[in-house]
């Protein structure tokens, strides 16, 4: 149980170090790759998940897969919250972590970059605010998500998931992410924008929790939660 709570809790470390790390790069004064773009942050998004599931193997890195996964019968629900929580932890630490990475960046974009685009390196926002469309997009993102995982998981070949996920994410921020960047996922987004309120950046946006918990952070569990039932209902998964 330890060692999976930890594998979780790196691998979503690690996939926000990634993502992160890249949102810090397009943003930040004094980044080399400032102004790059969202195909290199989604391209980056994509292979970092990738890079993660390959070192930590079977992980969710994700709660609404837990969720999912505690529906379909492979995860006990009893570790429904401490996987939850481990992955969220991981989220906090990973985005502690570019933090201190990008530390004399951060400083450069004092007074020089919007405070809101600071906020929006650690987590999601919307392109225009529509509460409940900005839901719908995260929630058929998310189902759409959990649901081919599941089906790409049904592939025994070795190797092949940590791939195919990865472009499964490419392929998801490119077509849908625009509205509302494609959390997916409450670790990704909570995780971070907890490391946001609490690290010692100055002029700080506020960190927008209605948005936050509302959209990243429930949507994800419906779509996981619908995932899960038409997997079962239409596969037999």
């Amino acid at each position: 149980m330890i060692h999976q709570l930890l594998a979780e809790f790196m691998g979503t470390a690690l996939m926000i170090i990634f993502g992160v790390g890249v949102h810090s790069d397009e943003v930040l004064k004094g980044s080399k790759y400032r102004g790059s773009g969202h195909l290199f942050a989604i391209t980056t998004w994509g292979f970092g998940i990738t890079v993660s599931l390959f070192i930590f193997g079977d992980v969710s890195i994700n709660p609404a897969m837990v969720l999912a996964q505690c529906i379909l019968g492979n995860v006990s629900w009893a570790m429904f919250i401490p996987y939850s929580v481990a992955e969220v932890l991981g989220g906090v630490v990973g985005a502690v972590i570019v933090y201190i990475m990008y530390a004399d960046e951060f400083k450069a974009s004092e007074g020089n970059v919007d405070p809101v685009a600071v906020r929006n390196i650690f987590s999601t926002a919307p392109g225009i605010r529509n509460l409940p469309r900005n839901f719908f997009v995260e929630f058929f993102a998310t189902f759409v998500f959990i649901s081919s995982i599941i089906a790409i998981t049904q592939i025994k070949t070795p190797g092949i998931a940590p791939i195919a996920v990865g472009l499964l994410v490419w392929a998801i921020g490119m077509g849908m992410g625009g509205p509302t960047g494609f959390a997916m996922n409450l670790a990704r987004d909570m995780g971070p924008r907890i490391a946001h309120a609490l690290l010692p950046i100055k002029n700080k946006a506020n960190s927008d929790w209605q948005y936050g918990i509302i959209v990243p952070g429930i949507a994800p569990f419906v779509g996981g939660l619908c995932a899960a039932l038409f997997m079962r209902s239409f596969f037999g998964i």
